[in-house]
């Protein structure tokens, strides 16, 4: 079986001594110096009893140290946890216990916040070519066949309720990873921009992983600065990936200090995953970057990638673009808030996950018997077979009995000037649900409710308007600066009735 360490000894046998990674911690590794810290952690894995098909979890911020765990963790034929060192002790203890890993790293080195997991895990401080690390073994080695060809399990926890931890197998990261590298024209010596967490599918998979089967170089910030963001691309970078609210604060802080553009001399890709372009913001970035804005969709249960763009500059299209190779979509039309032609996204193929682990129930579900899986989005393939995604089904506001789709309210709101960025849900109330915006502007911004309500009443109907526009100058974020929407309601509670 092929497995996503063969990329990484492909390049040591063509080009050891080219740059691999750099972090904010001070770290630049060739290929080779990768290697010898991942068979570092390799080893020291096994010497602490950790068997194949184990569980390694690893709490950390993208770091080298952290490159190192991973690829060390496949060499010792385990699966890797990645985990968020942000989250809290008791969204670790859920996975912990139902994971049960053998043992547990923290990159301590390079994240406040995992130095405060292995203080709470009483772990010990390890060495080796990977640098500092701390280990704690919370219970002892049990191996799980089932979990021969998984690479990695990337937990998808709530706030209640049990994790469920999404398999995804080597093949599965392996494709992963060469079709993102050749959809964006990747080569040897490229230099990418990692800022999305290793934590997630699309940093694993669509940029890490991608570099390490081209050849390219990984510049791994641990956590979203506009500031670093702006250096680095006026510093060498060819290839970002991003989500949408890093481009707006990107832009936002560029706008700060005088500049409408990047003027970067390297920059020739540039993408923005997790939600669908508004026409007039693709513009305006378009003219920012000096690029095209390319498009995708995915999520973990795909392994990250279902459908790209590989549009021109200026292109019009803002779709997501055509299912990748070997992929296939359709739409069912049967589902709540579906109509003819507009429904639920399935795809099945190389990129789907084998299951959640431990959960066949939750897997059936979503998975069927043919291998289609339901994505719980709503979208719609045009003419050209373009597919379009409308929204999280769960997130469909139905108003007056009327459908509502909250990226199309967002982005009637984000083509204001003053709009950093913007998020929209529902809310039930008097039998109904209402619209409710929460919008970022700059400080200083006098921008109010009322002059957004008079600027989207010319761009939505009736019942698409929101009852309720708070502005604030900041809204509730993840690492990547993604809005936590389950968040917006509790954070604003004093300015909604």
């Amino acid at each position: 079986m092929a497995r996503v360490e063969d990329y990484l000894a492909h390049q040591i046998t063509t080009r050891g001594d080219a740059q691999a990674l750099s972090d904010s911690v001070g770290a630049r590794w060739t290929f080779r110096d990768l290697d010898k810290a991942s068979d570092d952690v390799a080893e020291t894995l096994k010497a602490s009893g950790v068997q194949p098909n184990d569980r390694v979890l690893l709490l950390s911020e993208n770091c080298a140290a952290a490159v190192a765990t991973i690829f060390g963790t496949w060499k010792a034929g385990a699966v890797i946890i990645p985990v968020n060192a942000r989250q809290t002790e008791g969204e670790v203890k859920r996975i912990l216990d139902h994971a049960t890993p053998a043992a547990v790293l923290m990159t301590t080195g390079a994240s406040p916040d995992a130095g405060k997991h292995a203080e709470g895990m009483g772990a010990q401080e390890i060495t080796g070519a990977f640098g500092a690390l701390h280990m704690a073994k919370p219970i002892a080695s049990n191996p799980d066949a089932d979990l021969s060809d998984v690479a990695v399990l990337l937990y998808t926890t709530g706030t209640t309720g049990d994790p469920k931890g999404v398999m995804l197998t080597h093949a599965n990261v392996r494709f992963g990873g060469m079709t993102s590298a050749n959809l964006r024209g990747m080569t040897p010596g490229d230099v990418v921009y990692g800022v999305l967490p290793l934590t997630h599918v699309f940093g694993l998979c669509s940029v890490l992983t991608a570099s390490c089967y081209i050849g390219a170089e990984v510049r791994l910030e641990a956590r979203f600065s506009a500031e670093k963001l702006y250096n680095a691309l006026t510093s060498g970078v060819n290839f970002l990936s991003a989500v949408p609210q890093m481009h707006a604060l990107l832009m936002q802080y560029t706008k700060e200090k005088g500049l409408t553009q990047l003027n970067s001399e390297t920059l020739r890709y540039v993408s923005s995953g997790a939600a669908p372009l508004d026409p007039a913001w693709k513009r305006k970035a378009e003219g920012f970057y000096g690029v095209a804005i390319q498009n995708g969709y995915g999520m973990t249960e795909t392994t990250a990638g279902t459908s790209a763009t590989s549009n021109p500059i200026g292109s019009p299209d803002v779709s997501v673009g055509p299912p990748l190779a070997g992929i296939e979509v359709k739409i069912d039309d049967t589902v709540e808030g579906g109509s003819a032609g507009t429904g639920e996204v399935l795809t099945r193929g190389p990129h789907i996950m084998k299951g959640y682990y431990k959960n066949p129930t939750e897997t059936a579900k979503v998975v069927d018997a043919d291998g289609w899986l339901r994505t719980g989005d709503l979208g719609k393939l045009d003419e050209n077979g373009l597919l379009h995604i409308l929204g999280r089904s769960k997130e469909l506001i139905i108003h007056g009995g009327f459908n509502v789709y909250p990226p199309e309210v967002e982005a009637a709101i984000n083509d204001h000037p003053q709009v950093i960025q913007s998020a929209v849900i529902g809310r039930s109330k008097d039998g109904d649900e209402e619209v409710l915006a929460f919008v970022q502007i700059a400080e200083g911004d006098s921008l109010t409710a009322d002059d957004l309500r008079a600027f989207v009443k010319e761009r939505l109907t009736g019942y698409k308007r929101p009852k309720h526009i708070i502005i604030g100058t900041a809204l509730p974020a993840a690492p990547t600066g993604k809005i936590l929407k389950h968040k917006l309601i509790a954070t604003f509670k004093d300015q909604l009735d």
